[in-house]
């Protein structure tokens, strides 16, 4: 808890803060206070402009009107580093690293101990080990950056706003890719830096980790502030009430048993693939079969499979009964669309519109003689755009305009205009407000409903079990259980995802 001389300490302050991009009003009028050493969270619907908040107090964003002021003074931060210097860090929500570069070299990177120009390695090293242990990660320091897996890079954007021993941390999702375990690392090394006096403010989807972590609770709606409380008067339905405007009545949409009978559309058998042993599995016609285990267990490394985006050693897939030679423009043309983990390492291309991003993988469909339909294009992406839900800027804007959660619908928008058969949606609520998630939840939904397959995996147990029909639960590569019916629990998953791997078994 905060100390009771600090509660009247305003280590940040906004006053009348505004920010348009363009015709888009990110924040209007916004006045905030933060406490020196609280955990101050910030919540709100993809687009409410909490990130946006959060970047003007690091320095990434300046305002257009209003002021910001640190231990009282007004400051004015044109980058990221004047606000470094002056104690203030950021996690990003996408993990920035140098991939040719060691987990340690990143970490520390910009603050490297040197002499003559050149790297001290033993103190670099000795810096790192500090940092790690402090923090609790099991991170090596040799490896290479490039080689980490998604939770892996957000621990080095954790560690490295450590090593700078910064007194203000903005954590924009910093948990959104951690399982279980690696969250309540970060939970514990959170609280701890408050009680040391550090202020950190948390932007984050995940409301039960709010009511844990945070002292007070500010609640954005379209760029302005609904709601500013403390933490122990709120719940998860008051907040869900203050973000939306309205209540929520149901996390997911009802459940709708697939028939019995319906064909088998993806049929994966004796797979063999880096990361991927001897995997088998089958998903019909208007089923969501889930993908289960713990960060990583091989459920990535078994889509990418699968879709073609890695080479397996052995084993074969087969779409609708016809086996496929396994490429990402193979799968495409067998009707298999995929929704990748990162949707900006591997799903957009941010500099180009959303009309472009949408169309992309159908453009031979959209052309004659060798030149797009432009009327064509923005009819057919208009619609699907309408469908997904995809709100904010309109088509022709940067698809980097767009929140997080608008994103990922522009993604699904691209799966629902390849016409798909299967469809594989690899984390795809990872940094999506409640929102925009019950929109993706109707939308894979309706899409079992049309009658397509889809091969959901995700790291939230609540989404396999509040989606799934089944679930496959995966350790070291291996599908180690089946679950169905009322054996699909929290309790199962997590009890086959920590046991030791055997042969897949029947479900209870």
């Amino acid at each position: 808890m905060i100390a009771a001389e600090q509660d009247a300490v305003a280590h940040i302050e906004l006053r009348e803060v505004s920010k348009h991009f363009g015709r888009v009003r990110a924040l209007e009028g916004v006045s905030l206070t933060v406490r020196r050493g609280s955990i101050h969270a910030l919540i709100g619907e993809n687009g409410a402009g909490k990130s946006t908040l959060g970047k003007i107090i690091a320095g990434a964003y300046q305002p257009d009107g209003g002021g910001l002021l640190l231990d009282g003074a007004p400051v004015l931060f044109h980058s990221p580093r004047e606000a470094l210097e002056r104690g203030i860090a950021t996690i990003a929500q996408e993990p920035s690293i140098v991939p040719r570069l060691s987990v340690a070299e990143n970490v520390l990177l910009g603050t490297e101990p040197s002499a003559a120009g050149v790297i001290r390695r033993r103190t670099l090293n000795d810096d790192y080990e500090r940092v790690v242990t402090a923090a609790g990660f099991d991170l090596p320091g040799e490896l290479p950056a490039g080689q980490l897996r998604v939770a892996e890079q957000q621990q080095v954007e954790i560690l490295r706003a450590l090593s700078r021993d910064a007194q203000v941390i903005v954590m924009d999702e910093p948990s959104a890719a951690l399982n279980g375990p690696e969250s309540a690392k970060l939970h514990r090394v959170i609280r701890s830096l408050a009680a040391a006096g550090k202020t950190i403010l948390l932007i984050s989807h995940f409301l039960r980790e709010v009511l844990e972590l945070a002292d007070r609770i500010t609640v954005l709606r379209d760029g302005r502030i609904v709601a500013n409380t403390d933490a122990s008067g709120a719940t998860e339905q008051t907040l869900v009430e203050a973000m939306l405007g309205r209540p929520l009545t149901a996390a997911f949409p009802p459940k709708h048993l697939p028939d019995p009978d319906a064909p088998v559309l993806l049929a994966v058998k004796h797979l063999h693939a880096p990361g991927v042993i001897d995997a088998s599995l089958e998903v019909r016609a208007g089923e969501i079969v889930g993908l289960a285990g713990l960060v990583g267990a091989g459920r990535s490394e078994l889509a990418r499979a699968i879709f073609g985006a890695t080479r397996s050693r052995s084993g074969e897939v087969t779409i609708a009964d016809l086996r496929i030679a396994r490429s990402p423009q193979h799968s495409l043309s067998a009707g298999v669309a995929m929704i990748p983990e990162s949707r900006q390492d591997d799903g957009l291309v941010l500099t180009r519109s959303v009309l472009e991003n949408v169309s992309l993988p159908r453009l031979s469909r959209l052309c004659s003689f060798g030149v797009v339909r432009r009327g064509l294009e923005r009819r057919v992406t208009d619609e699907v755009l309408v469908r997904c839900d995809v709100r904010g800027a309109g088509s022709g804007a940067p698809v980097r305009d767009l929140s997080g959660g608008n994103q990922q619908k522009v993604l699904f928008a691209r799966t629902v205009l390849c016409s798909p058969t299967v469809v594989i949606a690899d984390e795809p609520t990872r940094g999506v407000d409640i929102g925009a998630k019950r929109a993706i939840y109707d939308l894979l939904v309706s899409l079992a409903a049309d009658g397509l397959g889809i091969l959901l995996i995700s790291s939230e147990l609540e989404e396999i079990i509040g989606l799934a029909h089944r679930a496959l639960v995966m350790r070291r590569g291996e599908i180690v259980r089946e679950l169905v019916g009322e054996a699909l629990t929290e309790r199962a998953i997590l009890t086959a995802a920590f046991a030791e791997p055997s042969r897949p078994q029947e479900a209870a």
